[in-house]
């Protein structure tokens, strides 16, 4: 049974909630345009998240009054809306303390290996902050519609448009927050219906590892039934040259280049663009994954090996949005070839998950979904408990 219960800790000002929140860390790069903006601005949670002096940082922010207490224990219903292909888009989670357990007890579930170094990085912030900054990222079976339908019909906590001049998926995105106090008729349904159901790590591994290997009980989670993956595309260079391969390949010219079907790859060189179709499709959940049917029938013609997969002389990753960004990297001639994919389907991430449960070397591929929008980073703190020792 999965327990959750309320948040308390600390969360913005509503008149400084814009200027408050950010992007999660790990998609700010050092030296980027964004991360220039973003420490530029003094009320910016990056300080705390990335900044020399977390715990300075956080207590100026409460200092001035860009950060609030709020010791009632409360869930926080999260609307994101979005343009995207000519379409406006919306996802609605809800954040909560979800209790940490070990992985055996089959209450989170994992799909992805964790870094030490990463690790320790979390705890620390934890132990030196009070608090947990940034949410681990769940999926849930439970139907949760019906009652965030209730909530969104009230008046929002906040309201507010993000404005991080690009660089992030988060830019331009439409937010409105619902506080819903755990003691209130929502709040125990929520508890209810999210008891029965495992929840699946999406995004935040390392978050969750680190409350499980700091002590913590519970840890800042956004649950949501209706997350969609993105197909996580990517550039490379072969230690052989595509175009010495080609004629290898039983390649199916293509129109253009755009998001193929189940099992086939949209290939785009500066000699043209193809389709490749997957000759094998196995049984096991890891196996039959666009990627790894890609690395199995593709990166060995071009003498690419496994070890290749996270170097950036070799590949460099794109979400589904950035086709022309890739057609365009490949014309500047930085990479030789662009390969979009069909998006892995969240049954699938959750059959690896599940299979990793019997067996914790099943685990997804590295780089193989994308979950967009991101979370914001801010809209409430978590001042979280530990384990007696």
């Amino acid at each position: 049974m999965v327990a959750v219960r309320g948040l308390v800790g600390l969360r913005p000002s509503p008149s400084e909630v814009a200027r408050v929140t950010c992007p999660p860390y790990d998609v700010v790069k050092e030296g980027s345009p964004l991360w220039g903006r973003l420490f530029a601005n003094d009320r910016s949670l990056v300080h705390v998240t990335l900044g020399a002096t977390p715990k300075a940082s956080l207590d100026e922010l409460v200092a001035r009054g860009a950060l609030v207490p709020d010791d009632e224990p409360s869930f926080y219903v999260y609307e994101q809306r979005w343009s995207a292909d000519g379409a406006t888009h919306e996802r609605v989670g809800v954040f909560v303390a979800v209790e940490v357990t070990d992985y055996a007890a089959r209450q989170v579930i994992r799909h992805e290996k964790t870094f030490d170094d990463k690790v320790r990085g979390r705890v620390a912030l934890a132990r030196e902050t009070a608090h947990n900054i940034g949410p681990v990222f769940l999926l849930t079976k439970a139907s949760l519609d019906e009652l965030f339908a209730v909530v969104r019909r009230g008046e929002p906590t906040y309201a507010f448009e993000t404005d991080f001049g690009g660089g992030t998926d988060l830019h331009a995105v439409a937010s409105r927050v619902w506080k819903v106090p755990a003691a209130s008729a929502p709040g125990a349904g929520l508890v209810e219906a999210l008891a029965p159901e495992a929840l699946y790590i999406a995004d935040g591994h390392h978050r969750y590892h680190a409350a499980l290997k700091g002590g913590q009980t519970h840890a800042l989670a956004y649950v949501t039934s209706g997350a969609t993956i993105l197909a996580y595309n990517r550039v490379l260079n072969g230690v052989r040259a595509f175009a010495n391969v080609r004629g290898a390949l039983p390649l199916e010219p293509a129109e253009a280049f755009t998001t193929p079907e189940k099992h086939s790859f949209r290939l785009y060189s500066r000699e043209g663009c193809w389709t490749l179709r997957a000759k094998d499709v196995p049984s096991d959940v890891v196996g039959r994954l666009d990627c790894s049917i890609l690395e199995r029938e593709l990166y060995g013609h071009l003498g690419l090996e496994h070890r290749h997969i996270v170097d950036p002389a070799h590949f460099d990753y794109y979400p589904a949005s950035a086709l022309d960004e890739m057609k365009a990297a490949v014309d500047a001639g930085r990479y030789e070839l662009a390969i979009a994919l069909h998006p892995v389907s969240p049954d699938e991430l959750m059959a690896v998950a599940d299979a990793g449960l019997d067996d914790p070397d099943v685990v997804m591929p590295e780089k193989s979904t994308f979950f967009s929008p991101k979370i914001l980073t801010g809209l409430v703190l978590y001042r979280h408990d530990y384990h007696p020792r």
